[in-house]
């Protein structure tokens, strides 16, 4: 059915910016496949995924979005990497829809108390770094963890172990050319300060900062936003700066100009986000999101 439903929105694109000429500008709108994550992780009888990645590939041919970021649980393996051949594959399907793979992120905790997390943590990463460069991601996305029981108080001593599992990845990013980004949750990391004081510490110009403009956990989210802009490798632009969930819709003219001030070049991907009691139809959501994005970015860089 979702197969189906992909043909029809391809016959009535919702998108449809390409059409019209835009001037050049040096940052490309993209979607993280999160905001699909419903549909994505529905599952037959027989436990097959009811819409696909490569569903989603033909959906932003389809409207015009020109960059997706594949989040990897949605691969049909996740934890474990897919084929060489099945990799391969995703790669050409979106090369000849011209649609570039902006990034690919894991789940982790390197926050946790126990060793043994950790451990397994950077070995996810590791092969998913692997896997990224095979497809032709130049990021994968990395968390820090939750602040663990007990360690309210111990920032620091928690943020040690953080900065020893991202330094242990440093290696594969260099070998493979892929970056690791580490993205502020709202969780470990849920200030600007927070953020360059882990990035300083790690030391590396293989790790950079997925700036989460809805993960600040600040009074003005935006001065956050504009401290960490120097240390972006990539984003995840949300509904609101204040969170999930919260009325108050993120100024995207405002956001568009710290990036252009702070000289950020490269991917901007959107994420929305389903939240419990809300309607949610990311087929209309992310198009329009994408839409007033890009309405900012000409009025910024016109």
């Amino acid at each position: 059915m979702m197969v189906a439903l992909t043909a029809m929105l391809c016959m009535f694109p919702l998108f449809t910016h390409a059409q019209k000429p835009v001037k050049q500008v040096p940052i490309t709108l993209s979607l993280n496949a999160y905001s699909f994550s419903d549909v994505l992780s529905a599952k037959t009888r027989d436990n097959q995924q009811v819409f696909t990645l490569f569903n989603l590939l033909d959906w932003c041919a389809c409207n015009n979005v020109k960059a997706l970021d594949p989040t990897g649980y949605f691969f049909p393996t996740y934890p474990e990497v897919p084929s060489d051949e099945y990799l391969a594959k995703f790669k050409k399907r979106a090369a000849e829809l011209g649609i570039a793979i902006s990034g690919t992120g894991v789940r982790n905790n390197f926050a946790s108390p126990d060793p043994a997390v950790r451990a397994e943590g950077v070995k996810l990463a590791k092969e998913w770094i692997v896997a990224a460069s095979k497809m032709g991601a130049p990021v994968v996305r990395l968390f820090s963890g939750e602040i663990p029981k007990g360690y309210e108080d111990k920032w620091d001593e928690v943020a040690s172990w953080m900065i020893a599992c991202y330094k242990e990845c440093v290696p594969y990013a260099e070998k493979y050319k892929v970056k690791i980004g580490i993205q502020n949750h709202g969780d470990m990391l849920q200030t600007a300060d927070q953020c360059v004081k882990v990035l300083k510490a790690v030391d590396s110009k293989w790790v950079g900062l997925i700036v989460d403009i809805g993960n600040f956990k600040v009074a003005d989210p935006y001065k956050d936003i504009e401290t960490v802009v120097p240390y972006a490798i990539n984003w995840q632009v949300k509904e609101s700066v204040f969170g999930n969930g919260n009325p108050v819709e993120t100024d995207y003219k405002r956001i568009v100009q710290i990036i252009r001030k702070g000289g950020y070049t490269g991917y901007l991907p959107v994420e929305t986000i389903l939240v419990k009691g809300v309607p949610y139809d990311p087929f209309t959501q992310v198009p329009q999101m994408l839409k007033k994005l890009e309405t900012a970015i000409n009025e910024v860089y016109k």
